[in-house]
């Protein structure tokens, strides 16, 4: 808790140094933008939530537009926040959580479009709290006195392993978190350094080549329709650049819909950015792109974090939501 709260009154101080009164990097008056064309950098956990974002560069739906997108990837939403409020990133992919605690801290993170949400079905979500082959434990409850292994702390997969422990009716203070980016979940799984791992999609589907089983379904455990992630800008560049915010919003809407109508696109475009071998394109879960958070889930969550100590005082979700 005290990183995290370190962390968050680091990017108060980043965020105050770097406000100006000119337009933020991309705008129209920077040198990323020439002929019509707006160069804005997004920052991305590289994982399959973000496939719609790549297909729709690949199609084309920002080039109409005029925005020339890059595509950075980070280790998680809490490492990409502070990016998009320094103005590293004109845009961020970030999961909820993270963005809720930004926000509780007066962070000026504003979400702009929906990421991905859960598919509703336990058991058969885009991820899970994964065990390796023959490991001893059954259930979340089991997790207690065990380390499990999330990408960045204090964000939505600590959140809701949490949750998935209380529903089977155990301890969630009693488990030690790690973090490490999802790629090496499925090693330290079977080289025993953690005990379960927090496996979105393509870990998940590296996890169960390996043997390795499903303990519980985190994301549908907190909401069965969870809007797991979102994309944000910062208020600063919103402000600064509504018609840059617009083309990304649309581009980002079509790009959505193509990705939830065009599966084996998805799995494909995959390969480009993940280290996921084609033999395991076909075990891949897919999960939804709807073209709106669910307000009521994402309150879930907000609940969940105080609960959790995340938060100082609840974060607006008017302030946060687009």
């Amino acid at each position: 808790m005290r990183r995290l709260l370190v962390g968050l009154s680091a990017l108060s101080v980043l965020a105050a140094v770097t406000a100006c009164g000119s337009s933020g990097p991309g705008g129209a008056d920077e040198p990323g933008s020439s002929g019509g064309t707006t160069a804005v950098e997004v920052g991305v956990v590289p994982v399959l939530d973000v496939a719609p974002l790549y297909l729709g560069r690949k199609q084309g739906f920002y080039a109409d537009r005029g925005i020339e997108l890059e595509l950075t990837p980070a280790q998680g939403g809490a490492a990409i926040v502070p990016g998009v409020l320094s103005g590293q990133f004109q845009f961020g992919f970030s999961n909820t959580t993270s963005l809720l605690v930004a926000r509780s801290k007066n962070m000026p993170v504003k979400a702009v479009a929906n990421g991905v949400a859960s598919t509703g079905r336990s058991g058969a979500d885009f991820a899970a709290v994964t065990v390796k082959k023959d490991s001893p434990l059954r259930s979340a409850k089991q997790l207690e006195g065990r380390k499990a292994a999330v990408n960045t702390l204090s964000n939505i997969c600590d959140t809701s392993i949490r949750e998935s422990i209380r529903k089977a009716g155990g301890d969630p203070a009693e488990v030690e978190f790690v973090e490490m980016p999802f790629d090496q979940m499925p090693a330290a799984l079977d080289g025993g350094r953690v005990d379960a791992a927090c496996t979105p999609e393509p870990a998940l589907a590296t996890v169960k080549a390996a043997g390795g089983t499903e303990i519980a379904s985190n994301f549908y455990d907190v909401s069965p329709d969870l809007t797991v992630a979102m994309y944000f800008t910062s208020q600063e560049y919103a402000g600064e650049n509504p018609e840059v915010v617009r083309k990304f919003q649309e581009a980002t809407a079509q790009s959505l819909k193509y990705a939830d109508s065009h599966p084996d696109e998805v799995r494909q475009i995959l390969t480009t950015y993940t280290k996921i071998p084609g033999t395991l394109l076909d075990r891949l879960t897919l999960p939804r792109w709807p073209a709106q958070p669910n307000r009521a889930s994402i309150e879930r969550l907000a609940e969940l974090g105080e609960r959790d100590g995340l938060f100082e005082r609840a974060p607006d979700l008017d302030k946060l939501l687009p």
